[in-house]
């Protein structure tokens, strides 16, 4: 019996910070045991707001970069730049000629983002080709925090959409959430997410920083008022995100952490925080310093054309569902 597909996708702006890494890129890693893998760096997502071209193509690269050195195989997961893979853009438009606008203006994130980077019809539409990312390889699962649910759902039902008016095509995805890690808070509001577009630097520790500048941006996270290391997220926050993080930096259950640390100064304990993150970054920072940008550049574009070969075997069958043959 032949694998499900998973697939997943990464933003290239802003940085790999540990709140990707803990959420998302650990679990890639583990899933290419179980089952075939599909991963990209959704570059086209990232011009719903400006970028500098040469900046912009830095971060591509080294958003590749930090994939790999997290321990993503791109020989054994297939591993690209969605950009040049044109049968994403393609579906997308397909797929957005089923979308009612009703589903479009319910979406949560285009709101908050709206708000920041300004409307535009990339912004609006980028559900849409989130699908399109991840019907064009006939995905089963897909990685999902609890922000992209609802993107997730949009997908699911544009895949119902097409399968009820043209004929069975494409699998409906169901997503994989992980237990623990999916929301990693921000060091200095720690009812907010961790986020790359967070213009305070010392609100996430990067998978590059160094040891100095993780042991200050954690010793300078927001904590709680009282004394006590306690696991509530309504009492305390702050300690509770630093104890989320420990725990999936150190394989250790949250309940056994509390036990042993309790009785700690804050001072004290952001310390061992510290220590275990920078501990945990440690190999990934080594792995990436041994990458050479031409030999990743090489591997993605190799990924590309398997990609491309493995999107056009659907895309053939989309197109004649839709009665765009060329006959």
């Amino acid at each position: 019996m032949s694998k499900q597909i998973v697939f997943s996708g990464i933003q290239p702006t802003g940085g790999v910070h540990i709140g990707n890494y803990l959420g998302a890129l650990r679990n890639w890693v583990r899933l290419q045991d179980e089952y075939e893998t599909i991963y990209c760096v959704v570059d086209l997502h990232a011009l719903t707001i400006p970028q500098d071209p040469a900046e912009f193509e830095r971060e591509r690269l080294e958003a590749a970069k930090m994939v790999i050195a997290a321990g993503v195989d791109p020989n054994t997961s297939l591993f690209y730049y969605q950009s040049q893979v044109p049968q994403h853009t393609e579906l997308s438009w397909i797929l957005g000629t089923l979308t009612q606008v009703g589903s479009l203006n319910r979406m949560t994130q285009y709101k908050d983002k709206a708000d920041q980077a300004g409307a535009n019809l990339g912004l609006y539409a980028y559900p849409v080709l989130m699908a399109a990312d991840i019907l064009i390889h006939h995905a089963h699962r897909v990685p999902v925090g609890d922000d992209q649910i609802q993107h997730l759902e949009l997908t699911r039902d544009l895949a119902e959409r097409f399968n009820r008016r043209f004929g069975e095509e494409f699998p409906v995805p169901e997503g994989i959430i992980p237990e623990h890690g999916a929301r990693i808070m921000s060091l200095q509001d720690p009812t907010s997410k961790m986020s790359k577009s967070d213009p305070n630097q010392g609100s996430r520790i990067q998978l590059l920083d160094d040891p100095d500048t993780i042991r200050k941006r954690i010793g300078r996270a927001v904590t709680d008022s009282g004394t006590g290391i306690e696991f509530d997220w309504n009492r305390k926050p702050g300690i509770s995100n630093l104890l989320e993080i420990l725990s999936l930096f150190t394989d250790t259950q949250v309940d056994k952490l509390v036990a042993e640390h309790n009785a700690m100064q804050y001072g004290e304990f952001k310390h061992v925080v510290a220590e275990a993150v920078i501990d945990g970054l440690a190999p990934i920072r080594r792995s990436y310093s041994s990458l050479e940008d031409e030999e990743v550049s090489r591997l993605m574009y190799k990924g590309a054309l398997d990609a491309r070969t493995s999107a056009e075997k659907y895309q053939v069958s989309v197109r004649e569902k839709v009665g765009l043959t060329g006959h």
